[in-house]
């Protein structure tokens, strides 16, 4: 998971909680505000209640009339429509409401049947079925479910104490309106009997009693200014009239006529009822303004704090989001810096460093001081430290891979130091050797000083090898290009197997320029040598050359147990890329491959043999190639071609004309010579051609084995089969084959070209010995050498 995410998730879980009590903190106050917006509609439906209750009473004055004969349908029909219209208000009121109380939820459910009923209780007052006391008790059920839903919205949840009070104050003076309109009922009912009766009277008593003590219920719980509005309003000459009618009627003995006619008493009656239903909806607005107000404040004070809230948690956020940003960027900023050293800088600098001569006399330190710091911006938190103490890890590494590569120019100076006095030895051992051998007739003792020759060539490409991974090369330096035969042979002198290298189809013309005809023999000579280590002792190592458009490809084949995929892959990448430092002691000669085939842009691959054993293929480039001009020699009747002529070693000289031992019987003819790479200070190559035989003629040879004479007087035999390469025997000398009397079979994957240049190379190693101290005079491939 990557840091972004983590500082999110970070900062989330705290935000997370925060979040869950600033909503338990802010529930209280969204409670109060949504219940007092809860309480302002259920007052709006209780001024709706009081205006219903109020065209009910009417609504009941107007059926009592008409049911006792004291008044007509026209105006029952006026104050049933009035109600209809309130009792429609008074729906469209409810259907705002959420949540009401549960007693007052009662009490609308009851009121709702009743509306459904009145229709019915309508048709009973226009037919006159009904009485007045079932008339008068139908509508006094309904008026009384309404006045219990005004007090019963004073008990819901979260309702304040004075608002609660206003509420039930409000409730009080509709009851004590209900009761002047059950007063004016009673008189109606008394004036049709023809008077009080003692259950009339009192009841008529207990309307007053009520009226009484509602009103003081109001003063009581309401504001004394609600006191004075119903005061002054009661004060008028419609008040007094009424009240004036009332004591008159009060003072009515029971069974006695009410001195007062019935339409004079509906009159003052409903005006009293007016009156108070002004007084009423006064109130209701004062209450329904108190808690319009509370709402608002609740409502203000519940957005203000949620504002704060959200206001809290924006800044938490973006201050966190702000110092995240910064340090992610910070972050990823040193991560980037890390990346870029890891991948790009430090690989840079260590490439540098393992060139040869990179310090140019710099310390380690100055070198590291050089590279300079990877993180430029630190600070003094947590991050800049890790980034000085990245710096401080930057500034280390360099100093030590310094360090390691002066130590390695150190190694390496000591080791080419030691290479060139082993060179020097190995030349003081050929000349010794050229010395014996120069004045050698001992064909035992000549066949043993050729073994420590041949070993002394083999010493010598050690040497190079450490000159290579030294960092220096070949100094010698060729004036003529070679061909490529030529070289592959010069390259097999160099092993210890060399009988066991059989040369295979090399295409006409390819040669190798001047300047990396040593290189590519040592190339050849290292690839050569690991093929005849790592296959049977008895099989041969094929060589093969062609062009390839512009290039020439060179396959070496052995048939030795073959190389894993796993490790073939990685001694390929070595191949491609040759290490800086001295590498592994037990593939020297890889490295000294891959380092030589990189100087010259040659491309050198193992690959899987369809058979047993490896292919080693190496790709010559353009720049490496040259054009020779190699013209073959005429096949002999055994259908293999002439060799060139052949001439011994000067050595041989004093042996020849000896009884019955052939010329250099020591030495065989068509043993390969020494290759031409001697260490650049003394020794020189020792394959060249003579093609010139000399006419003097021989007479320690019989006339069937002589062919000629060379230019030195040496007589040159003439071969009736072609001949191997001598095999060597568990001592290290040669071992002499036979085949000079009767052919032998023709080798395994070798043609009279093959033989050819075989034969041609070991005569060129053989002229050259016969020069003194081993050096051809006039000669254009004269190798020169560099101290």
């Amino acid at each position: 998971m990557k840091i972004n995410r983590r500082l999110v998730l970070l900062v989330t879980a705290p935000l997370t909680v925060a979040v869950a009590f600033s909503a338990l903190a802010l529930a209280p106050a969204t409670n109060q505000a949504l219940q007092a917006n809860r309480l302002a509609d259920m007052v709006d439906v209780a001024a709706g209640a009081a205006d219903l209750t109020h065209q009910l009473q009417r609504e009941r004055a107007a059926a009592t009339a008409l049911v006792s004969h004291q008044g007509d349908s026209a105006a029952f029909q006026e104050s049933a429509e009035a109600t209809d219209k309130s009792i429609a208000t008074f729906n469209g009121r409810i259907g705002r409401l959420s949540e009401v109380p549960g007693s007052a939820q009662e009490a609308l459910d009851r009121i709702d049947r009743f509306t459904e009923e009145l229709p019915a209780l309508r048709a009973q007052v226009r037919s006159g079925s009904t009485t007045i006391s079932a008339l008068a008790f139908g509508y006094r059920i309904v008026i009384a479910d309404l006045n219990s839903y005004r007090d019963g919205i004073a008990q819901a949840d979260g309702v304040d104490a004075d608002i609660a009070d206003r509420i039930r104050a409000a409730a009080a003076l509709s009851e004590a309106a209900e009761h002047t309109a059950q007063e004016q009922v009673t008189v109606m009912r008394a004036q049709a009997a023809g008077g009080f009766t003692v259950a009339s009277q009192r009841t008529f008593d207990a309307s007053r009693l009520g009226y009484t003590e509602s009103t003081g219920v109001m003063f009581g719980l309401g504001p004394s200014e609600w006191r004075t509005w119903l005061e002054r309003t009661l004060s008028g000459p419609k008040a007094l009239e009424s009240r004036k009618l009332e004591d008159r009627i009060g003072r009515t003995d029971p069974s006695k006529p009410i001195g007062i006619t019935p339409k004079a008493w509906q009159k003052a009656s409903d005006d009293r009822q007016t009156l108070l239903h002004q007084v009423e909806e006064r109130i209701d607005e004062s209450v329904a303004a108190t808690v319009d107000r509370e709402r608002t404040r609740l409502l203000w004070t519940a957005g203000a704090e949620v504002a704060l809230v959200l206001l809290t948690l924006v800044g938490v956020v973006l201050v966190a989001a702000r110092l995240g940003r910064v340090m992610i960027r910070r972050l990823r900023d040193l991560r980037n810096a890390a990346h870029e050293v890891a991948h790009t800088r430090l690989p840079a600098v260590m490439s540098e460093l393992s060139q040869p001569g990179a310090l140019s006399g710099s310390t380690p330190e100055q070198v590291a001081e050089r590279t300079g710091n990877p993180v430029e911006t630190t600070g003094g938190d947590e991050i800049g430290e890790v980034g000085e103490a990245f710096n401080a890890v930057h500034h280390e590494a360099v100093r030590l891979a310094a360090e390691q590569a002066r130590v390695h120019e150190q190694f390496a100076e000591t080791l080419v130091r030691v290479a060139r006095r082993g060179a020097q030895l190995t030349s003081v051992m050929v000349s010794e050797l050229d010395t014996v051998q120069r004045d050698e007739a001992d064909p035992e003792r000549m066949k043993t000083l050729f073994a420590l020759d041949h070993l002394a060539i083999r010493m010598e490409r050690n040497t190079n090898n450490l000159l290579v991974l030294g960092g220096y090369g070949n100094a010698r330096v060729r004036s003529a290009d070679i061909g490529c035969s030529t070289v592959i042979v010069a390259a097999a002198q160099q092993i210890e197997r060399f009988d066991r290298v059989s040369l295979g189809a090399i295409e006409a013309g390819i040669g190798i320029a001047a300047r990396a005809v040593h290189d590519v023999a040592h190339i050849l000579a290292e690839l050569l040598d690991n093929a005849t280590r790592f296959s049977p002792p008895d099989a041969q190592v094929g060589v093969a050359v062609w062009r390839l458009w512009d290039r020439a490809v060179v396959q070496i084949v052995d048939e030795g147990v073959g190389i894993s995929a796993d490790r073939r892959a990685v001694l390929n990448a070595g191949l491609r890329e040759p290490k800086a430092g001295i590498g592994d002691v037990r593939s020297m000669g890889l490295h000294v491959v891959a380092r030589l085939a990189a100087r010259h842009g040659i491309v050198v691959e193992l690959r899987d043999s369809s058979g047993p054993g490896t292919i080693a293929e190496v790709t010559l480039p353009k720049g490496v190639l040259a054009e020779v001009s190699e013209q073959p020699a005429p096949p002999s009747e055994n259908g293999f071609e002439t060799p060139r002529t052949v001439v011994t070693r000067r050595k041989q000289d004093t042996v020849r004309g000896r009884v019955g031992r052939p010329v250099g019987a020591g030495a065989r003819a068509d043993a390969p010579a020494a290759p031409g790479t001697r260490e650049e200070h003394e020794a020189p190559a020792r394959t060249e051609v003579a093609d010139a035989p000399s006419p003097h003629p021989v007479h320690d040879e019989p006339v069937s084995r002589i062919a000629g004479v060379s230019a030195s007087g040496l007589p040159v035999r003439k071969r009736n089969a072609p001949q191997q390469w001598p095999a060597r025997d568990k001592r290290g000398g040669t071992e002499q084959r036979s085949g000079a009397g009767a052919p032998r079979p023709t080798p395994r994957r070798r043609d009279s070209r093959q033989v050819s240049d075989v034969l041609a190379a070991y005569a060129q190693g053989i002229s050259r010995s016969t020069n003194p101290r081993g050096r051809p005079a006039n000669n254009d491939d004269t190798e020169r050498t560099k101290k």
